[in-house]
């Protein structure tokens, strides 16, 4: 019989026995979000969001779970759920209405055949709306673009959509068509026309979103005309209803030079921008006065300005801002939060006061609030008294639920401070908090947390487990995990003499998870840099914790979580500091005896693939086996492929290169590039490497893994190359994940155990 493709036949039997394992731990069900409304009877009703891989069809299956909450007194709540799920086929997103008796379901087109938005009632579907695509495209579901907002009156929605592609060159066998046409017949064929630029990684010809209204009475849809054509508009949401005028605002990013891929990036200059709904006139007709529809810029002077969302009694606009991440280049930094009082006359303008409530925090004291790292913002945020928010951030290796006065300024951890699991904040029932807990250990659980005593300075939560069918999981993943302890691990930093700040000299930490010391060690590594691994559920690293590894999960300084100061000390010193944090991070763990230093290996994913090939380089003997999924190997290749060809300049040379970056590089670049880039110690690197590529990954292109792992080979370093055809930088598509972590399980038993 023929040997499969990439099969080591000697490992075909831990091939078997891992899939069915990994099989196991892939099948486990993610909630994504969740909604609760009112219920006619007494207590409230539940709708959770669930995502599922389905690796016969390659697609991730969302389903609708249900329940009715009974609320007894402050220690009990009982959750009723539904039967059987609902599947959501084909459905792209679902945004229930302010009142909780609509929803509204998108349907993206396939090619080029209608969007779909479909409202429907407690009872059946009400209307449904066509959007051909000559009115506008997809709409925007990313989480970053995405922006769908009902108005308070239920009877018109915000979206943000693709605005209609330009009219292309139309040619026949007569040559070209005078006029143009986005129609062709089969006598005729439609040219390409100019390039455009797109947003980059995950939004591959995706040139430009754009806010639309559609009145849910006519299905009249009509588009804010006078947002600029240089500005990409996104997260559009409706502001309070006053003197019959209602007023959207919106987040713009412009483009300057040229669009940089925007995904996992905050640094990305933007502003919050307002404007009258296109139905405040009675017609949409073009000849409507520039004046009718003035556009202010709320926030022109911050440099970056996001998640806009209004208190429950309109009084004020609060937002989220990176702005120490757009003013220094770095992709993703320390949060700030701004509130700025909303004119109640509808006289807006673009100087308006803008309030700090959340400043940068650029180091603390330990135990107290490392600053605001927050990912997203609910369209619901607010507690019954108007003025507290309860949003999640990140708390060094943990997420946490706070709670935020946005008058005060005052930070309150909500979530529990007595464990090291990490929590994510669902939804808001009345003033009890809705969450997900989990931790590297212990798959995720569903937590219903009420306030039990209010105190100044420190508010008292009581929180209940919840019993879910969403959390189930097979025998096999319970007795694995049942044999497994995680805990923090704090590090020194070991030459406090070269740190300028005095947050860069603090500690940093490294995730611990084992069964027993003498396992094999795997050291796990966060891309980003500027990002951070939490202690929360990661299947597919329970996976290899399951196979009898010990995992080490470092947060390197440069890591969110900690404080700007650590974070800004990485830019300039990549490939070298961040390299020295890992190792100084796996001699402490060898030194408290919680590891053996025989058989490690070592895995990332983009710059924790700069650091996994990196490692290989600098310490070539510490590592049995190694894999590195779409790694950084070449800055000098990657400057000019890249969607983000600032980051290169940034990251290596500081923030002063932050707006002196080119898309020409010089020689001087290109040998600084190459001198910081792991290829530049690849002679000395003897462990054998799986390289995990997406070949559609625009960030960190396939080209910077294949050129290494080729000069690997040439050097006689036994490698293995798999690269997904179809799938982008996190190679997340279910077969590309479920084959990737399935190899780098054998690959890691073949050379470590």
């Amino acid at each position: 019989m023929d040997t499969p493709l990439g099969v080591d036949m000697a490992m075909e039997d831990e091939y078997v026995s891992q899939s069915k394992l990994l099989q196991d731990f892939i099948n486990i069900c993610d909630i994504d979000k969740a909604w609760t409304v009112k219920s006619e009877n007494a207590g409230s009703q539940g709708m959770f969001l669930v995502s599922q891989p389905n690796l016969l069809t390659d697609k991730m299956r969302k389903f609708i779970v249900s329940a009715h909450i009974s609320k007894g007194n402050t220690a009990s709540v009982t959750f009723h759920w539904s039967l059987f799920p609902v599947e959501m086929t084909g459905v792209s997103t679902i945004v229930p209405s302010p009142s909780g008796l609509k929803l509204l379901v998108v349907r993206n087109p396939e090619n080029n055949s209608p969007t779909k938005l479909e409202i429907w009632g407690q009872g059946q579907l009400e209307k449904e709306f066509q959007i051909p695509q000559s009115v506008h495209g997809s709409v925007y579901t990313d989480g970053w673009f995405e922006g769908i907002s009902w108005n308070s009156e239920e009877t018109n929605i915000a979206y943000v959509a693709e605005v209609p592609a330009a009219m292309k060159p139309i040619f026949t066998s007569s040559g070209y068509s005078k006029g143009g046409s986005n129609e062709k017949d089969c006598s005729s064929w439609k040219g390409q026309g100019e390039f455009e630029d797109d947003w980059g990684e995950t939004y591959a010809g995706k040139r430009k979103p754009g806010i639309f209204v559609i009145n849910l009475e006519s299905g009249e849809v009509r588009d804010v005309k006078r947002i600029s054509k240089s500005l990409s508009a996104g997260q559009v949401v409706w502001a309070p209803k006053a003197e019959g005028v209602e007023y959207l605002v919106y987040v713009g990013w412009p483009a300057n030079r040229r669009k940089l891929g925007m995904k996992y990036y905050q640094a990305r200059p933007c502003s919050l921008y307002s404007v009258k709904s296109p139905f405040s006139c009675e017609t949409n007709e073009v000849e409507f006065k520039d004046e009718d529809f003035p556009i202010y810029n709320l926030t022109s002077s911050i440099s970056s300005s996001f998640y806009p969302r209004f208190s429950p009694d309109g009084k004020y606009l609060v937002f989220i801002s990176c702005k120490s991440a757009a003013d220094s280049g770095v992709h993703w930094a320390t949060n700030s939060l701004y509130r700025l009082d909303w004119p109640r006359d509808v006289k807006l303008k673009s100087s308006a006061t803008i309030f700090c409530v959340i400043p940068v925090i650029m180091n603390s004291e330990e135990g107290s609030f490392p600053g605001l790292y927050c990912i997203d913002l609910l369209t619901h945020p607010w507690l019954s008294d108007g003025r507290t928010m309860i949003l999640m951030s990140t708390w060094h290796s943990v997420d946490v639920i706070l709670a935020i006065n946005v008058l005060s300024g005052t930070v309150s951890r909500v979530s529990p401070t007595d464990s090291i699991s990490s929590w994510s904040f669902l939804a808001l029932d009345g003033d009890n908090i809705l969450a997900v807990s989990s931790s590297p250990v212990d798959v995720p659980q569903i937590k219903y947390g009420h306030l039990v005593q209010k105190s100044i300075g420190r508010d008292s939560w009581n929180w209940l487990d919840i019993p879910s069918p969403i959390s189930k999981c097979s025998e096999t993943v319970e007795k694995s995990l049942s044999t497994l302890q995680c805990s923090i691990v704090k590090i020194p930093v070991k030459d406090v003499s070269d740190c300028k700040t005095k947050g860069s000299s603090q500690p940093y930490e490294a995730i611990f998870v084992s069964s027993k010391a003498s396992n094999p060690l795997i050291v796990i590594l966060h891309g980003g840099p500027h990002s951070v691994s939490v202690t929360s559920f990661t299947k597919t690293s329970a996976f290899l914790s399951s196979l009898g590894f010990n995992l080490l999960i470092v947060n390197y300084r440069g890591s969110l979580g900690f404080g700007e100061e650590a974070l800004q000390s990485l830019p300039g010193k990549v490939g070298s500091q961040d390299v020295n944090d890992v190792i100084v991070a796996i001699d402490h763990v060898i030194d408290l005896g919680l590891a053996s230093p025989s058989k490690m290996a070592v895995i990332g994913i983009s710059h924790g693939g700069f650091l996994t090939t990196h490692l290989i380089g600098q310490a070539p003997d510490r590592f049995a086996a190694a894999a590195a999924r779409n790694p950084v190997c070449n800055l000098a290749l990657m400057i000019g492929t890249t969607d983000i060809p600032d980051w290169c300049y940034v990251i290596s040379y500081g923030s002063a290169w932050k707006d002196n970056y080119t898309e020409a590089p010089s020689m001087e670049h290109l040998s600084l590039f190459h001198s910081k880039s792991p290829i530049s110690h690849i002679s000395k690197v003897k462990t054998p490497t799986l390289f995990l590529l997406g070949a559609q990954d625009l960030r960190v292109p396939a080209t910077n893994g294949l050129q290494y792992a080729r000069a690997l080979k040439e050097n006689g370093v036994d490698c293995k190359i798999i690269v997904f055809p179809n799938d982008v930088h996190s190679i997340k598509n279910p077969h590309s994940d479920f084959e990737s972590f399935l190899n780098v399980g054998v690959w890691f038993k073949k050379y470590c155990t």
